[in-house]
């Protein structure tokens, strides 16, 4: 793949699947020599085009935190992407399904920080002094590629394969229990489909914000004060289809809901 026509082409396959919500073949598929820091270029390109167009960035997203996800795509770190304002919804939103083209949910905690995250060397504890409250919320993860066949470098291309984010009520930091000992429950039409704990988000999610500063810092990128983070899933992703009605508890923090129309 060329640095440049093979990468935008990468990133209009994107683009237009997105907004035609029509998924494409594997971008590995049609470009086999697509790797990591290509799949990232492409991702940067699609973000500028945002922007560009008046989407404001409001957050950024950490994938592939637990340990059965990353053995599943035969990787040992996980992957972000961006949030745009666009993305965004508010707890109780009810969605068309036709938004997205194949959506899964999961639950998360959301940070949001009152000061700058600047990596290399960002700790847990960087984050946790920066950050100023923490949410519980649902991710939807969506894939432009067809069926959900993925590598790393499909899923990283493809922004990491966000679709939109439901924040509940943000808790003030110095009220919130130790993450790591939260647990989520992922709930999809009454009935309980996974729970999890806050250890499988690397450890401790603040942990994963940590790894984020310091991977997007390769990048000259830092996380603004007034930004959050959606920090990894406590759980698998299930699936959701039009009539369905999700919601996603983390203990100590509350209850975020959505459904599906």
């Amino acid at each position: 793949m060329t640095r440049s026509t093979g990468l935008a082409a990468a990133a209009a396959l994107l683009y237009d699947a997105q907004s035609r919500r029509a998924p494409v073949a594997p971008l590995t598929a049609t470009y086999p020599s697509l790797d990591v820091a290509q799949a990232y270029s492409v991702l940067r390109l699609n973000l500028n085009r945002h922007l560009d167009q008046g989407a404001v960035l409001r957050g950024h997203k950490i994938g592939l935190t637990s340990a059965p996800m990353q053995e599943l795509l035969g990787v040992n770190e996980p992957d972000f992407g961006y949030i745009l304002d666009n993305m965004v919804l508010p707890d109780g939103a009810n969605v068309p399904i036709t938004t997205f083209c194949a959506p899964r949910v999961e639950p998360e905690v959301a940070f949001l920080l009152r000061r700058p995250l600047q990596g290399p060397g960002v700790t847990v504890e960087d984050v946790l002094a920066a950050s100023e409250a923490v949410a519980p919320a649902l991710e939807i993860v969506d894939s432009r590629i067809a069926d959900w066949r993925i590598t790393l470098a499909d899923t990283i291309a493809d922004n990491a394969s966000s679709g939109a984010v439901v924040l509940g009520d943000w808790v003030p930091l110095t009220q919130a229990p130790p993450l790591p000992e939260t647990t989520a429950a992922l709930v999809v039409n009454d009935e309980t489909v996974a729970t999890g704990r806050g250890t499988a988000v690397l450890g401790d999610p603040a942990n994963a914000v940590a790894w984020l500063a310091n991977a997007i810092a390769r990048y000259g990128d830092v996380i603004e004060a007034g930004q959050f983070v959606m920090s990894g899933s406590y759980t698998t992703a299930s699936f959701v289809v039009a009539g369905d009605r999700a919601s996603a508890t983390v203990s100590g923090l509350g209850a975020v809901h959505v459904s599906f129309h």
